[in-house]
Formats: structure tokens, sequence, C-alpha cells
């Protein structure tokens, strides 16, 4: 038993390696895709997209084998360190940063680049779930909320200074977590009535949406009271009021921000996503392109390195944010399809062994793996496809870059460390 535990390859779940490697393989295939040109086309040629992407991938081995390496208790002990170390990486970037595309969010090694932010989900996920894990934290208290909120929302708050939002809506993901361990739904609840009131006041204007929910409400409260009678008066009223009054204030809230806050490059890409404004030549450029390449693969696609619209840089970022275009239009409904089902049977497979770790640190932190994987699949697809704006979030294994290729890979390996260990007592 002694000699099985010290294997670091002991108990993997081989599965979840498959995935991962099926992934990766199949990305840096899509990468080869949309970068190659006449001039680059040897696949060894590490000056192009596709080469660099190769080099990454080489070195995940010894990253993964440093992983497996080291104990499983290893990664709780230090939970904490690993989450100051990684905010101070994210501090440290506003006087030493490299600034690309408008956002101070690399550091720059020579002709290397690396993005912080990429990294700190995962010492993020390891904060929550030392946190979670102990035996005398109630989540239930507000108390608790508010440090599992700090842990949560303080990176958050340091990427969207940087600025990148789109990062930083990655951590909305935990939520999901924070209700399976036992927080109550209300804020979901809350979080989601909040974005829908936020899309209606962009799209009707405030005094309408005020205008509504008095309707609204008044329907609510004369059906309420036509069930409840007087004791309904007599109990409910004053929140019905509270609610009234903070939605309505949200709303102004939203329409003074929206208008005078929020650049016009901003308002554009919801105005344009919500069907306010036609702009296919400018703010509304890639996703238009986007989905023109994807519809043009049809059923199966036209096949590999014979998508002619990838081959004519029609898509920008086509290699990174919106590599989802090029599986598209050279594998079809068919690839698509089957790499949104990859992604799903990893997710499930997280979540099934999530549920049988005896350790409660290793339940959250798969869980908090499994909320970070698909909060990134939906959203970059939802933005390639045209259902949501673009934000600059890669597609997890498929999109090109070093610092997202690691930080998944730490992601998923840190987990699949976990779950070799889990019958044991660490």
């Amino acid at each position: 038993m002694r000699q099985e535990r010290n294997n670091i390859f002991a108990n993997i779940d081989w599965i979840l390696v498959f995935l991962f490697i099926i992934l990766v393989s199949f990305g840096w295939v899509n990468i080869y895709a949309a970068s190659k040109t006449a001039e680059n086309n040897h696949i060894l040629d590490f000056s192009t997209k596709y080469g660099k992407q190769i080099i990454w991938i080489c070195l995940s081995v010894p990253l993964i084998i440093i992983i497996l390496f080291l104990n499983s208790k290893f990664y709780e002990r230090f939970a904490s360190i690993f989450y100051l170390v990684s905010i101070f990486s994210l501090i440290l970037l506003f006087p030493l940063g490299k600034e690309i595309n408008g956002a101070k969010s690399w550091f720059g090694f020579g002709g290397m680049s690396l993005q912080p932010s990429e990294f700190v989900k995962a010492f993020t996920a390891l904060a929550v779930a030392k946190l979670l894990s102990d035996r005398q934290y109630n989540l239930k208290l507000v108390k608790n909320q508010i440090k599992a909120f700090i842990i949560i929302f303080l990176p958050a708050v340091l990427i969207t200074l940087q600025p990148d939002a789109g990062s930083a809506l990655i951590y909305l993901a935990f939520f999901f977590v924070l209700n399976r361990e036992g927080l109550t739904l209300n804020y979901i609840l809350i979080g989601s009535a909040a974005i829908i009131l936020f899309i209606a006041t962009i799209f009707f204007g405030s005094s309408w949406v005020i205008f509504s929910l008095i309707l609204l409400i008044s329907v609510f409260v004369g059906y309420a009271i036509y069930k409840g009678g007087k004791r309904f008066i007599r109990f409910n009223w004053h929140k019905i009021v509270a609610i009234y009054l903070i939605s309505s204030l949200y709303i102004l809230g939203t329409g003074l921000v929206y208008n005078n806050i929020f650049k016009q490059h901003h308002r554009d890409r919801f105005e344009v996503l919500l069907g306010l404004k036609i702009d296919n030549k400018n703010i509304g450029y890639n996703s238009y392109q986007s989905e023109l390449t994807i519809s043009s693969g049809g059923l199966t696609g036209k096949g590999f390195l014979q998508g002619d619209i990838t081959k004519g840089n029609f898509v920008p970022e086509q290699h990174t944010d919106y590599i989802f275009s090029t599986v598209g239009e050279e594998w079809g409904f068919l690839g698509t399809s089957s790499v949104i089902i990859l992604f799903m049977f990893m997710l499930y497979r997280i979540i099934y062994l999530s549920e049988t770790h005896t350790n409660k640190f290793g339940r959250i932190y798969g869980y908090s793996l499994a909320s970070i994987l698909f909060f990134h699949v939906i959203v970059n697809i939802g933005m390639v496809i045209g259902l949501l704006p673009t934000v600059g979030i890669p597609l997890p294994f498929f999109s090109y870059g070093g610092s997202s290729l690691w930080g998944f890979t730490i992601l998923l390996f840190i987990f699949i460390r976990l779950d070799a260990h889990k019958n044991y007592d660490w």
C-alpha cells in the first residue's frame, strides 16, 4: 500500500488525462490551421504561433510531472501561501507589467510573456477549498460568507483594474461552488435578476423598466392579497416596497453608469449584441465574421486546411479567443459538436470524481475546477457564435497561448493529483 502511495502515477484517473491529451492535440491542429501561411508552413518552425504552442505543450510535460510528484497534502497545506503569492503577482503588474491591447496583464521575459491571471484561478480555487473545508467554517454565517467573497473577488478586482474585465468575470463561477457547499440560492437568483434588469434597462430604457416593474408588482400584490388577505398586508408589504425601491435604484444606477461611465465602444458591443445596432464592419466585425465562418462549414466541414475564410484571416484573433470558428469551418457541425461533447464529458467526470472524495478539500477544489471550465467554455463559445459580447476569454486547452495552456493544466492536474490519493489518510 505504501509503495502504491509513493508512486506518482498510482490511481491516476487516465480518462481525464486522455481527455486532456485529445483536447490539447486537437486544439493545436486548429491553431496550426488558423496561423499557417504560405511562407510559414513547416510544423517545427518555432517562430510561428503553432510552433511556439508546440514548445508550450512540451514544457507542460515536466510541469505535469512536478504537480503529480508533490504530495497531495502539500496543496492543502500551502494553499494560502500560493494564493497570497498570486495576489502579489497581480499587484506587481501595475508597476512592472507589459501592456498588450491596452491592458497591463502580462510580465515580459525577453521574447516570452506570461499572464498571471491565468494562474491565479488555480490558486484561488485552492484558497477557497482550504477555507470551506475547515471543520469549524459554517458558510451559512454572514461573516463567513464575507470571508469567502473577499478571497474570490480580491483577484477579480485587481484583474478588472488592469483592465481585463473578461478574465475577472470568470470568478463568478465560484458561486456555483459556494452554492454546492451550502450558500443559499438567493445569491444566484439575485445575480440573475440583476443581469435581466441590466439588459432590460439597456434595451428599453430606465423609465419603461421601472414602470413595467410597478405593473408587475401590482399584479403580484393584487393576487397575493386575493389569496392571503389581511395576513399578507400585515406582514409582507414592507418587503414588497423594499424590493421595489432597491430595484428602482439599481435600474436608475444602471442607466446612469451605462450612459455616462461606459465608453462608447462598450456601449456599441452591447447594442450590437441586443440587435439595437447593426455594425458588421467595426464593433460587430469579429462576431459577424466568426458566425459566417462557422456557418460556412455546414455539417461535415470543408476539411483540414481547406477553410478559405480561415486562410484569408478574416476573423481577428482566430488562433486565440476565436479558435472555435476554425473548428466550425474545417470540421463542421460534427466537429464543433464533438468538441462540446468532450468538454461536457470532462466536466461530468470531474464532478463525478469530486463527489466520491472522502476529503472535503478535494471535493471543493474539484467543483471549483468544473465551474471555471464550464464558465470558460460557455462564455467563449457563446461569444464566438454571437450569443454573448466579445470579452476576451480563451477556450480551455484550445486557444493559443502558453499562459492559458499552463493555467488550465495546473488547474486540472492538481485535481488529478488530489483524486489519485483521495482514499488515503492524508
